[in-house]
Protein backbone atom coordinates (compact mmCIF):
# COMPACT_ATOMS: atom_id res chain seq x y z
CA UNK A 1 0.00 0.00 0.00
CA UNK A 2 2.50 2.27 0.87
CA UNK A 3 4.80 1.92 -2.33
CA UNK A 4 1.71 2.49 -4.58
CA UNK A 5 0.67 5.85 -2.72
CA UNK A 6 4.34 6.86 -3.62
CA UNK A 7 5.00 6.11 -6.90
CA UNK A 8 1.15 7.50 -6.96
CA UNK A 9 2.19 10.99 -5.00
CA UNK A 10 5.39 10.61 -7.65
CA UNK A 11 3.27 10.93 -10.87
CA UNK A 12 0.86 13.33 -9.63
CA UNK A 13 3.88 15.41 -8.62
CA UNK A 14 5.55 15.52 -12.08
CA UNK A 15 3.07 17.69 -13.72
CA UNK A 16 3.19 21.25 -13.62
CA UNK A 17 1.48 22.96 -10.74
CA UNK A 18 -0.67 25.26 -12.92
CA UNK A 19 -1.98 21.92 -13.91
CA UNK A 20 -1.99 20.53 -10.54
CA UNK A 21 -4.65 23.79 -9.84
CA UNK A 22 -6.59 22.25 -12.38
CA UNK A 23 -7.23 19.37 -9.98
CA UNK A 24 -7.17 21.17 -7.13
CA UNK A 25 -10.25 22.40 -8.46
CA UNK A 26 -11.98 19.36 -8.96
CA UNK A 27 -10.75 18.02 -5.43
CA UNK A 28 -12.57 21.24 -4.19
CA UNK A 29 -15.68 20.89 -5.92
CA UNK A 30 -15.74 16.49 -4.95
CA UNK A 31 -14.82 17.67 -1.09
CA UNK A 32 -17.11 20.85 -0.59
CA UNK A 33 -20.34 19.56 -2.55
CA UNK A 34 -20.05 15.97 -3.30
CA UNK A 35 -18.26 14.49 0.12
CA UNK A 36 -19.56 17.63 2.26
CA UNK A 37 -16.10 16.56 4.13
CA UNK A 38 -16.36 18.20 7.71
CA UNK A 39 -18.32 20.39 5.90
CA UNK A 40 -20.56 20.95 9.85
CA UNK A 41 -17.03 21.38 11.79
CA UNK A 42 -15.54 23.73 9.34
CA UNK A 43 -18.96 25.93 9.57
CA UNK A 44 -19.80 25.41 13.27
CA UNK A 45 -16.25 26.54 13.84
CA UNK A 46 -15.99 29.37 11.64
CA UNK A 47 -19.38 30.42 13.25
CA UNK A 48 -18.22 30.05 16.67
CA UNK A 49 -14.85 32.23 15.89
CA UNK A 50 -16.97 35.36 13.95
CA UNK A 51 -20.03 35.62 15.36
CA UNK A 52 -20.61 38.93 13.80
CA UNK A 53 -21.05 37.07 10.32
CA UNK A 54 -23.73 36.15 8.23
CA UNK A 55 -24.55 32.78 6.83
CA UNK A 56 -23.74 33.84 3.71
CA UNK A 57 -20.47 34.96 4.98
CA UNK A 58 -19.48 32.12 6.37
CA UNK A 59 -20.54 29.72 3.50
CA UNK A 60 -18.21 31.92 1.97
CA UNK A 61 -15.38 32.09 4.00
CA UNK A 62 -15.40 27.97 4.28
CA UNK A 63 -15.66 27.95 0.60
CA UNK A 64 -12.31 29.61 0.29
CA UNK A 65 -11.27 27.32 2.84
CA UNK A 66 -11.62 24.33 0.92
CA UNK A 67 -10.23 25.80 -1.92
CA UNK A 68 -6.68 26.60 0.42
CA UNK A 69 -6.61 23.09 1.81
CA UNK A 70 -7.38 20.87 -1.81
CA UNK A 71 -4.45 23.60 -3.28
CA UNK A 72 -2.09 22.62 0.05
CA UNK A 73 -3.02 18.93 -1.12
CA UNK A 74 -1.60 19.30 -4.63
CA UNK A 75 1.29 21.96 -3.37
CA UNK A 76 2.37 18.93 -0.92
CA UNK A 77 2.43 16.74 -3.24
CA UNK A 78 4.54 18.97 -5.61
CA UNK A 79 7.39 19.18 -3.00
CA UNK A 80 8.40 15.18 -3.93
CA UNK A 81 9.79 16.61 -7.15
CA UNK A 82 9.80 20.45 -6.98
CA UNK A 83 13.64 22.18 -7.79
CA UNK A 84 14.84 24.39 -4.84
CA UNK A 85 14.99 27.84 -7.31
CA UNK A 86 10.68 27.05 -7.96
CA UNK A 87 10.33 26.88 -4.04
CA UNK A 88 12.09 30.10 -3.36
CA UNK A 89 10.23 32.36 -6.26
CA UNK A 90 7.32 30.65 -4.78
CA UNK A 91 8.17 31.30 -0.89
CA UNK A 92 8.84 34.13 0.55
CA UNK A 93 11.01 34.86 3.87
CA UNK A 94 13.90 36.59 5.51
CA UNK A 95 15.46 34.04 7.70
CA UNK A 96 18.16 36.83 9.51
CA UNK A 97 16.65 36.27 13.08
CA UNK A 98 17.57 32.74 12.26
CA UNK A 99 21.13 33.32 11.14
CA UNK A 100 21.54 35.48 14.11
CA UNK A 101 20.74 32.81 16.92
CA UNK A 102 22.95 30.45 14.59
CA UNK A 103 26.03 32.55 14.69
CA UNK A 104 25.37 33.11 18.79
CA UNK A 105 25.65 29.43 19.10
CA UNK A 106 22.01 29.30 20.38
CA UNK A 107 19.33 26.72 19.06
CA UNK A 108 16.23 27.66 18.43
CA UNK A 109 12.14 27.26 18.67
CA UNK A 110 9.99 28.17 15.73
CA UNK A 111 6.36 28.10 16.74
CA UNK A 112 3.43 28.44 13.92
CA UNK A 113 0.20 27.27 13.58
CA UNK A 114 -1.94 25.24 10.79
CA UNK A 115 -1.64 28.24 7.96
CA UNK A 116 -1.15 27.08 4.52
CA UNK A 117 1.11 26.11 3.64
CA UNK A 118 3.41 24.92 6.55
CA UNK A 119 5.30 22.40 4.33
CA UNK A 120 6.49 25.01 1.73
CA UNK A 121 7.60 26.59 4.81
CA UNK A 122 9.48 23.81 6.46
CA UNK A 123 11.26 23.00 3.62
CA UNK A 124 12.35 26.27 3.08
CA UNK A 125 13.56 27.45 6.38
CA UNK A 126 15.61 24.12 6.62
CA UNK A 127 17.07 24.81 2.77
CA UNK A 128 18.51 27.77 4.25
CA UNK A 129 20.09 27.55 7.41
CA UNK A 130 22.54 26.12 8.75
CA UNK A 131 20.92 24.48 11.95
CA UNK A 132 20.00 20.86 12.24
CA UNK A 133 16.37 21.01 11.24
CA UNK A 134 13.87 19.16 13.62
CA UNK A 135 10.15 18.93 13.27
CA UNK A 136 8.03 17.84 15.77
CA UNK A 137 4.52 15.63 14.12
CA UNK A 138 2.34 13.39 15.26
CA UNK A 139 2.09 9.99 13.71
CA UNK A 140 -1.19 9.62 11.16
CA UNK A 141 -2.99 6.45 12.44
CA UNK A 142 -3.06 4.89 9.11
CA UNK A 143 0.47 3.26 8.70
CA UNK A 144 0.77 3.98 5.01
CA UNK A 145 -0.23 6.96 4.99
CA UNK A 146 2.59 8.11 7.89
CA UNK A 147 5.03 6.35 6.25
CA UNK A 148 4.41 8.23 3.02
CA UNK A 149 4.37 11.53 4.91
CA UNK A 150 7.36 10.57 7.11
CA UNK A 151 9.08 9.71 4.03
CA UNK A 152 8.11 13.26 2.12
CA UNK A 153 9.77 15.17 5.52
CA UNK A 154 12.92 13.06 5.82
CA UNK A 155 13.51 13.13 2.56
CA UNK A 156 14.74 16.86 1.87
CA UNK A 157 16.74 16.51 5.34
CA UNK A 158 14.67 17.11 8.30
CA UNK A 159 14.95 14.97 11.51
CA UNK A 160 11.36 13.94 12.56
CA UNK A 161 10.48 14.44 16.54
CA UNK A 162 7.63 11.69 17.39
CA UNK A 163 4.82 14.26 19.50
CA UNK A 164 4.00 11.42 21.42
CA UNK A 165 7.94 10.48 22.30
CA UNK A 166 9.10 13.81 22.73
CA UNK A 167 12.19 12.78 25.65
CA UNK A 168 13.14 10.14 24.05
CA UNK A 169 13.23 12.00 20.68
CA UNK A 170 14.71 15.03 21.73
CA UNK A 171 17.54 12.99 23.69
CA UNK A 172 19.54 13.21 20.78
CA UNK A 173 20.31 17.11 20.33
CA UNK A 174 20.06 18.33 24.18
CA UNK A 175 23.67 19.08 24.20
CA UNK A 176 23.47 20.25 20.22
CA UNK A 177 22.50 23.47 18.38
CA UNK A 178 19.31 22.71 16.47
CA UNK A 179 16.12 24.41 15.03
CA UNK A 180 13.04 22.90 16.20
CA UNK A 181 9.76 23.65 14.29
CA UNK A 182 6.66 23.18 16.27
CA UNK A 183 3.09 23.36 15.19
CA UNK A 184 2.00 24.66 18.46
CA UNK A 185 -1.76 24.65 18.20
CA UNK A 186 -2.17 21.11 18.06
CA UNK A 187 -5.62 19.49 19.90
CA UNK A 188 -3.82 17.98 23.09
CA UNK A 189 -4.37 14.31 24.55
CA UNK A 190 -4.77 15.23 27.64
CA UNK A 191 -6.55 18.95 28.50
CA UNK A 192 -6.16 18.15 32.33
CA UNK A 193 -1.98 19.07 31.69
CA UNK A 194 -2.20 22.25 29.44
CA UNK A 195 -2.72 25.75 29.98
CA UNK A 196 -6.36 27.21 28.99
CA UNK A 197 -6.49 30.04 26.95
CA UNK A 198 -9.99 32.07 25.64
CA UNK A 199 -9.53 31.62 21.92
CA UNK A 200 -11.64 32.28 18.93
CA UNK A 201 -14.36 32.97 21.55
CA UNK A 202 -14.11 29.46 23.02
CA UNK A 203 -11.80 28.80 26.47
CA UNK A 204 -9.16 26.20 24.25
CA UNK A 205 -5.91 24.17 25.90
CA UNK A 206 -2.78 24.66 24.55
CA UNK A 207 0.28 21.86 25.53
CA UNK A 208 2.41 23.15 28.56
CA UNK A 209 5.49 21.67 26.56
CA UNK A 210 6.66 23.71 24.16
CA UNK A 211 7.06 26.93 26.62
CA UNK A 212 8.25 24.43 29.06
CA UNK A 213 11.32 22.93 27.11
CA UNK A 214 12.17 26.88 25.94
CA UNK A 215 12.37 27.82 29.78
CA UNK A 216 14.22 24.99 31.09
CA UNK A 217 16.87 25.07 28.56
CA UNK A 218 16.53 29.08 27.99
CA UNK A 219 16.00 28.33 23.78
CA UNK A 220 15.16 31.30 21.89
CA UNK A 221 11.39 31.71 21.21
CA UNK A 222 10.43 32.66 17.05
CA UNK A 223 6.93 33.13 15.90
CA UNK A 224 6.19 32.89 12.23
CA UNK A 225 3.15 34.38 10.54
CA UNK A 226 2.67 32.66 7.07
CA UNK A 227 0.20 34.09 4.65
CA UNK A 228 -1.01 33.69 1.60
CA UNK A 229 0.06 36.20 -1.23
CA UNK A 230 -2.25 34.57 -4.41
CA UNK A 231 -2.27 30.92 -5.85
CA UNK A 232 0.59 29.39 -5.61
CA UNK A 233 2.35 32.05 -3.14
CA UNK A 234 3.28 32.81 0.07
CA UNK A 235 5.19 34.94 2.35
CA UNK A 236 6.34 34.15 6.17
CA UNK A 237 7.31 36.70 8.62
CA UNK A 238 9.51 35.74 11.68
CA UNK A 239 9.74 37.40 14.53
CA UNK A 240 11.75 36.87 17.60
CA UNK A 241 9.55 36.90 20.86
CA UNK A 242 11.92 35.43 23.51
CA UNK A 243 14.94 35.23 23.16
CA UNK A 244 15.99 34.41 27.15
CA UNK A 245 12.66 32.67 27.84
CA UNK A 246 13.76 31.28 31.22
CA UNK A 247 13.02 34.74 32.65
CA UNK A 248 9.50 34.69 32.02
CA UNK A 249 6.79 34.25 34.33
CA UNK A 250 4.98 31.11 33.60
CA UNK A 251 2.29 30.56 30.96
CA UNK A 252 3.94 33.85 29.29
CA UNK A 253 5.25 32.21 26.33
CA UNK A 254 2.30 30.19 25.61
CA UNK A 255 -0.70 33.04 25.97
CA UNK A 256 1.99 35.45 23.57
CA UNK A 257 1.39 32.47 21.06
CA UNK A 258 -2.19 32.50 21.50
CA UNK A 259 -2.92 35.90 20.44
CA UNK A 260 -0.25 35.86 18.00
CA UNK A 261 -1.88 32.89 15.72
CA UNK A 262 -5.71 34.46 16.98
CA UNK A 263 -4.63 38.05 15.27
CA UNK A 264 -3.21 36.12 12.13
CA UNK A 265 -6.69 34.03 11.95
CA UNK A 266 -8.14 36.90 12.12
CA UNK A 267 -6.58 38.65 9.42
CA UNK A 268 -6.52 35.99 6.80
CA UNK A 269 -8.77 33.24 7.94
CA UNK A 270 -9.08 30.82 4.72
CA UNK A 271 -6.09 29.62 5.27
CA UNK A 272 -5.94 28.35 8.98
CA UNK A 273 -7.91 24.58 9.08
CA UNK A 274 -10.75 24.78 10.67
CA UNK A 275 -11.65 20.93 9.85
CA UNK A 276 -10.46 19.80 12.50
CA UNK A 277 -12.01 19.62 15.97
CA UNK A 278 -10.09 22.02 17.73
CA UNK A 279 -12.61 22.25 20.54
CA UNK A 280 -13.76 19.08 21.38
CA UNK A 281 -12.20 18.81 25.16
CA UNK A 282 -15.04 20.48 27.84
CA UNK A 283 -13.46 23.21 29.92
CA UNK A 284 -13.80 22.71 33.87
CA UNK A 285 -13.65 25.49 35.87
CA UNK A 286 -10.59 23.91 38.18
CA UNK A 287 -8.43 23.22 35.22
CA UNK A 288 -5.37 24.95 35.77
CA UNK A 289 -5.96 28.27 33.28
CA UNK A 290 -4.09 31.88 32.33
Amino acid sequence: MYYLLLICCYAISIIPLRLLYILSDGLYVLMYYVIGYRKSVVKANMRQAFPEKTAEEITLLAKKYYHNLTDMMVETIKLLTMRKADLQRRFDCDLTVLHELYKKGKSCQLHLGHNFNWEWANLFCMQGVQFPFLVVYMPITNKAVDRMFRHFREKFGSTLIRADDMRNSMAPWLQKQYLIALVADQNPGNPRRCYWYPFLNKMTPFYKGPEMSAKRHNIPVVFADIRKVKRGYYKAELKLMFEEPVHEPEGKITEAFVRFLEKNIHEQPEVWVWSHRRWKHIYEEHVVHH
